[in-house]
């Protein structure tokens, strides 16, 4: 029974997406302002929500529906500890602990799991395709923001994914073939909604980071403007 679920997470997150877009901290990354301090935090509590949700896939991997989305080449824990390393130092696990936002996302990560595990597809969607789709940009502007020589992205470099655009639509039409009903593709959509702000609650708690760096005047030049969303402009990659 296929229902188009691909279009419908895209659809559906579009405000979402936009609204993440938005938020201060995101704004001053993608103008090229990117604080390490603030930068190394993210990337601690990212560990920790990576970690939760590939545990979480890996111990679904032959559920009926979950199976479908299983890709362990998309893992990203091993890549964050890479850059943990190299922000931390080689005790780096005694230096990271998730901040609240965090420690609510992975929470949720695992209740979702636990309660309704075809809702572990919003969140490896939310993440994953992101991470496909913006994460080369993102990776050109940490690098030249906080002058990496090639250390401190791999989170963005996909080793066992030699072409993303293909496999981004292996993933949608994984996606698209799911055997769901309607009212559990919604719920799959609402789930996605609910990443999207776990997301954009991690970015908020950093802002004080970035503001103490780069002063609040600069800050709130950086941020004044409400800009359109990369997926309002194009939808389709």
């Amino acid at each position: 029974m296929s229902c188009n679920l691909s279009t419908k997470l895209r659809e559906g997150t579009k405000k979402s997406h936009t609204m993440a877009e938005n938020v201060g901290f995101v704004k001053c990354f993608l103008k090229g302002v990117v604080e390490k301090n603030s930068y190394r935090k993210l990337v601690g509590n990212l560990y920790f929500v990576y970690s939760a949700m590939e545990e979480e896939m890996e111990r679904h991997k032959n559920h009926p529906i979950v199976s479908k989305i299983y890709f362990p080449e998309l893992n990203r824990k091993a890549s964050l500890e890479k850059d943990l390393f190299y922000y931390y130092g080689a005790n780096w696990r005694e230096e990271v602990a998730p901040s609240a936002a965090g420690a609510a996302y992975v929470q949720r990560i695992r209740e979702v799991s636990e309660k309704e595990p075809e809702l572990l597809i919003a969140h490896s969607y939310t993440r994953y395709l992101g991470d496909l789709s913006g994460g080369q940009i993102l990776k050109g502007i940490a690098q030249r923001a906080m002058n990496l020589e090639g250390e401190g992205t791999a989170f963005y470099e996909f080793q066992d994914i030699p072409d993303e655009k293909a496999f981004k639509n292996i993933y949608r039409r994984a996606l698209d073939e799911l055997p769901i009903d309607e009212n559990t593709a919604n719920r799959i959509v609402d789930e996605a909604n609910a990443a999207f702000q776990l997301n954009m609650n991690m970015f908020k708690e950093l802002e004080g980071n970035l503001i103490k760096a780069i002063g609040l005047m600069l800050f709130n030049t950086l941020t004044r403007r409400r800009t359109k969303g990369s997926t309002e402009l194009a939808t389709a990659e």
